[in-house]
């Protein structure tokens, strides 16, 4: 019969090569901070710039399947769940979108990468 330290290794190495372990570890954090989260202290206003760069961050993040670190940005931050529209955003950044590969290029970004969507 298996020990317990055992079973413990066993699922630990299933669920780290299925993927599933990290996404649990994360959606964990996701929750300890939502619980830990004080709602009744007021969030200090964002400027137009901040509003818009953590909207940028949000989209690489979804867009990178980082669901888990998107939502704690959204309830720390106090970005409103559902995000603006990405035309809107490239409008508003003074951006342009290469339909090439799908990528938001701001004049800052110059000949680096730019962000992927």
């Amino acid at each position: 019969m298996a020990t317990v330290a055992e079973l413990k290794a066993v699922l630990k190495d299933t669920l780290e090569k299925r993927g599933v372990l990290g996404h649990l570890k994360a959606r964990i954090r996701a929750e300890v901070f939502s619980a830990l989260d004080d709602e009744s202290e007021p969030r200090p206003s964002l400027s137009h710039e901040n509003f818009l760069i953590n909207e940028l961050i949000r989209e690489y993040l979804e867009f990178n399947k980082y669901k888990y670190t998107a939502s704690v940005l959204i309830a720390e931050s106090g970005q409103p769940v559902v995000p603006l529209d990405r035309q809107f955003l490239i409008h508003e950044l003074n951006a342009f979108e290469d339909s090439k590969n799908n990528t938001i290029r701001t004049p800052a970004a110059g000949a680096g990468e730019g962000e992927q969507r």
